[in-house]
This record gives C-alpha cells, sequence and structure tokens, in this order.
C-alpha cells in the first residue's frame, strides 16, 4: 500500500464557477495518492455553492480534461468550470498555414479568411460569428468571454487535427474573441480551405459544432436589467 502524502495543486475557476466559489484561484494542500474524482469531491466540500452545477461541472488537470482515474501528483494545475459556452494575442500554431488564436482586439474576418487560401485550394468557407442584439426578447447591450487561455488553445489544436482527418481539407484557421464584445462585432471565425467547397463547408460547421462543445470559453450576456453566463444550452451562433 503506497504511504499516504501531502501535495499541493494549484487550483482554477472560470466563468461561472467562480462567481460560485468566489476565488479565481487557490492553492490547496491534498492527501495523496488520489485521483481526479477524488480531488474533485475536495473541492466541492471546500466550495460547496458550486453543487449547483451538478453533474455538469467540468474539471481537467494540466490542461487536459480528466477522466475520474486520471492521478492528481504535487505541483498539478486543476481547473474547474462549467460546460463551455462556448491589445493581447495568444497563438497555437499546428502546421505551417494552420493557426489557433485568442484575441483581444477586434476581429478582421477578410484578413483572417485569407490566410488560409493557398494556391493548391479551391475553396475557402469562413464562419463570421457576431454579437447579436437580442436574446430571448431581451435586450444585450454587450458581451464579455472568458477562455482558459492554455487549454482552449491546446483544445483548439486537437480541433484542427481531428478537422483534417475528417475532411479533405487543407487549412484550418480558428480566431475566438476574448473580453468585451460589443453588438455586431465578431467574436470567432473559423476559416477552412479546401481542394472542393464541399468538404469546406462540412469541416466549418463541424469545427464551429465542436469548438462550442469542448473548447473552454464561455459568454457572460450584459443585459438592460443584469446580466447572466451563457451555458452549452443556450449558446449559439
Amino acid at each position: 500500500m503506497e504511504t499516504q502524502r501531502t501535495i499541493r495543486v494549484r487550483l482554477l475557476f472560470f466563468g461561472a464557477a467562480r462567481d460560485a466559489a468566489g476565488a479565481t484561484e487557490v492553492e490547496l494542500s491534498l492527501n495523496a495518492p488520489l485521483n481526479a474524482a477524488a480531488a474533485l469531491g475536495h473541492v466541492l466540500t471546500a466550495f460547496p455553492d458550486l453543487a449547483r452545477f451538478g453533474r455538469s461541472l467540468l474539471f481537467a488537470v494540466n490542461q487536459e480534461y480528466a477522466t475520474s482515474d486520471r492521478p492528481v501528483c504535487d505541483g498539478d494545475e486543476l481547473a474547474v468550470f462549467p460546460p463551455v459556452s462556448g491589445g493581447h494575442t495568444e497563438t497555437e500554431k499546428a502546421a505551417s498555414n494552420d493557426f489557433f488564436e485568442l484575441q483581444t482586439e477586434p476581429l478582421d474576418v477578410g484578413t483572417i479568411a485569407r490566410r488560409v487560401v493557398l494556391p493548391e485550394c479551391g475553396a475557402t468557407v469562413t464562419l463570421d460569428g457576431y454579437a447579436r442584439e437580442w436574446t430571448k426578447g431581451r435586450r444585450t447591450l454587450y458581451l464579455i468571454y472568458e477562455a482558459y487561455a492554455a487549454m482552449a488553445l491546446r483544445e483548439m489544436r486537437r480541433l484542427g487535427r481531428e478537422a483534417k482527418k475528417r475532411f479533405d481539407i487543407a487549412h484550418i484557421g480558428i480566431v475566438h474573441r476574448t473580453g468585451r464584445t460589443e453588438i455586431g462585432e465578431t467574436s470567432v471565425v473559423i476559416s477552412v480551405s479546401a481542394p472542393h467547397r464541399r468538404a469546406a463547408f462540412e469541416a466549418c460547421e463541424w469545427a464551429i459544432q465542436e469548438l462550442k462543445r469542448s473548447v473552454p470559453i464561455w459568454k457572460k450576456e450584459v443585459f438592460e436589467d443584469g446580466e447572466a453566463w451563457v451555458d452549452k444550452n443556450t449558446f449559439d451562433i
């Protein structure tokens, strides 16, 4: 039997989970050995208001979604967050003409789209997702996007690799806005180039759905009469 010992981990909260926990970052001392499920149990005990998320609460270890049996070790970075909603730029590059970025400045859709246009391609399909003014009868003043940056870029890169396995495409680029986004401003651009248009359309559609499902980016809508974090069930473009 392995001897019990004390380890220290860095715990991060994002989105509505940060609001519920009342903290952005804390250090925890835990008894090891333990796995991700046990570590999450300790977190829920220390921050009981997180229980309102139920089974929808997500947990990551060292910027990767954690299975329940994933070991937790001394110095690990743990992150707790709700379902994703989905002048500083952070970039993760995969292939020479693929790119994955988070950007606080306004996005130039045309410039981003042209970055994946190459001589071997016959079509480029670009999604321009922008902030809308009305949601279910409530007027939105502006949006705030928040990302777990390191993990978001890692997940975008995984998404790009998977898209190239699934579809006959040449290149893919994804740029997502963070911070305050005004109504009508672009929040996300996905651009896909391919020898033929059908593959580009299919890959672009798949990529936005996968981004909404797995990339840790959250949206807060600020209304005339309040504000609310948007979960995966209501986030739409």
